[in-house]
């Protein structure tokens, strides 16, 4: 079993920061990739920034605002979040690829609004 427990959205003004943290636990064996994809409302999921491999993927919009960061010794998985605009206001899920395959988060609200 293997769980992911998110924290640290929230509501936050335009140009703001935060950072969402993930833990991971259970039983978790060769990681092939962890990181954060996000939902906004009427929108198909999209990826937002992962750890695949030894490198790493972000999305166009998040390029050059947020910033991923992994602790391998306690499998949680970061993401700091700066310069926020109300576009990037959805739904955000920790994702985690091990050998038997994908979990996810539950989710956690970020709103970014004045």
């Amino acid at each position: 079993q293997v769980q992911l427990v998110e924290s640290g959205g929230g509501l936050v003004q335009p140009g703001g920061s935060l950072t969402l943290s993930c833990a991971a636990s259970g039983n978790i064996f060769g990681i092939n990739a962890m990181g954060w994809y996000r939902q906004a409302p009427g929108n198909e999921r999209e990826l937002v920034a992962m750890f695949i491999g030894n490198g790493i993927k972000y999305s166009d919009s998040a390029k050059g605002r947020f910033t991923i960061a992994r602790d391998n010794g306690k499998n949680t998985v970061s993401l700091q979040m700066n310069s926020l605009k109300p576009e990037d206001t959805a739904v955000y899920y920790c994702y985690l690829l091990l050998r038997q395959g994908p979990f996810w988060g539950q989710g956690t609200q970020v709103t970014v609004s004045s």
